[in-house]
């Protein structure tokens, strides 16, 4: 269905005027928003005035159209000129972004402006071009004498002003250009916003793999915390289940001798039983002292390391043929005494209980400053400790196959001076090949009080 509303021949600028005009006046009678009256009008102009820059006359029909269950403003321009021979290049052009200026860009503006456009165009045939803009559903019903009624106010009006008018469309164009600057500052601030959550959300998700690479850590160290506790936990049981059992039998004996009056077996047994508790005490005494060993809590003080030697000596059972030398140069450190006591205490404690000829040994204690800090280091002339074993000794309950049942080890001594180490982000090791082994251990050398810090 089409019914026409009116036509206008387009010769010069003011009949570009005119139908800007009219195609203003019609879409705003039809019912269409502002902006899109502006859109339809401009794409007219736009068409228009390619009739009068590049053919010099033509004429532009207004209709009603109905297509498709929707009606339509149509505005059909027509001229009788050479026809436009590179409509194809126009559009390849546009189509790579180049429309901002040049011939032909009138065409590329309009089409953007419309909900149709179709243009047909033949060699010194003319160009037809239509534009149609869709009319609101809610719009009044364009009755014959509603469409009479728009023609009498038309031909009523005064004579165009072609500067009036054309300042007019400048005005609105301002106001448009206006809501646009006012629509893209809104755009602007949404963007901002937009760029300020995602730095935000950038932050989160960089909280959140931290934490997670955290959660992952103490996971891991559980684990690990897990795993010692259990292998722990079953070679305690073990161990001390033995010296339990060996008293056990020793008990259900002596309780036999007593009932039986045989004072020969009570007096046998008595050191027995006396040697397993001495063993079972020796055993939980290390086992304390393995589980209280790194702990953050202990004080540091001012602490010279020959004097802790001194104590450590003191405490041991040491021979009279052995020979200890202890180095004049050691340090004076500002650390945990309780560590360096337990550390000494072990390797020479072992020294000692381990050296096979007691009437010719020797123990060297002396230390070197390297650059990853102070080595200590605890020498003997004993019997040495094969390559295999070297590296199982600081295990728990690791002894040497030869000392399985000396009742005064624990299984533990070593243990205890590795895990202090680790707390102290120090490591042990063993240096031995045939007779004697070097018992070497680091020190950070952050610890160490100069002689002016110690003066003052």
């Amino acid at each position: 269905m089409q019914r026409s509303l009116l036509k206008i021949n387009i010769a010069n600028e003011l009949d570009v005027v005119l139908a800007y005009k009219r195609a203003m006046q019609l879409s705003e009678r039809t019912g269409m928003a502002q902006a899109n009256q502006t859109k339809f009008a401009t794409a007219v102009s736009e068409i228009c005035r390619n009739v009068v820059e590049h053919v010099g006359n033509g004429s532009i029909q207004f209709s009603i159209v109905g297509e498709g269950g929707h009606n339509y403003l149509e505005a059909y321009i027509s001229d009788r000129g050479r026809g436009i021979g590179n409509l194809d290049y126009i559009y390849e052009r546009a189509s790579y972004g180049n429309t901002a200026t040049g011939r032909g860009m009138g065409i590329v503006n309009s089409r953007k402006l419309v909900d149709f456009f179709e243009i047909e165009t033949e060699s010194e045939q003319g160009t037809q071009v239509t534009l149609r803009k869709r009319i609101p559903a809610q719009s009044p019903i364009i009755t014959k004498s509603l469409l009479e009624l728009w023609l009498r106010e038309f031909q009523d009006e005064a004579g165009i002003s072609p500067y009036e008018e054309i300042k007019k469309q400048n005005m609105q164009q301002l106001e448009l250009l206006e809501k646009l600057r006012l629509r893209n500052l809104e755009a602007e601030q949404q963007l901002q916003e937009i760029r300020r959550l995602n730095l935000q959300l950038q932050d989160y998700n960089s909280e959140i793999n931290t934490l997670s690479e955290e959660r992952e850590r103490r996971n891991l160290e559980l684990q690990k915390v897990n795993a010692d506790l259990d292998a722990f936990a079953h070679t305690v049981s073990h161990d001390l289940r033995a010296p339990l059992q060996n008293m056990g039998g020793i008990i259900n004996l002596l309780e036999n001798s007593v009932h039986t009056g045989n004072s020969e077996d009570v007096a046998y047994l008595m050191p027995l039983l006396r040697e397993q508790t001495y063993k079972m005490d020796k055993m939980i005494t290390g086992i304390l002292a393995y589980s209280l060993a790194g702990h953050h809590s202990i004080n540091r003080e001012i602490v010279a390391v020959d004097a802790v030697l001194k104590k450590v000596l003191e405490s041991l059972y040491i021979p009279a043929t052995f020979k200890i030398s202890i180095a004049k140069d050691l340090p004076v450190l500002y650390t945990q005494e309780i560590y360096l006591y337990q550390i000494f205490s072990n390797l020479i404690g072992n020294a000692v209980k381990y050296h096979d000829r007691p009437e010719e040994a020797t123990i060297q204690v002396y230390c070197t400053y390297e650059s990853d800090g102070i080595h200590f280091i605890v020498q003997d002339n004993g019997p040495g400790i094969n390559p295999e074993d070297q590296e199982q000794i600081f295990s728990k309950y690791e002894t040497l196959g030869q000392y399985l049942n000396r009742i005064d080890s624990s299984g533990l001594g070593l243990a205890i001076v590795k895990r202090i180490l680790e707390e102290k982000s120090g490591k042990v090791w063993v240096e031995s090949e045939g007779r004697g082994a070097r018992f070497i251990f680091t020190w950070p050398a952050k610890e160490i009080v100069r002689e002016e810090e110690d003066a003052e």
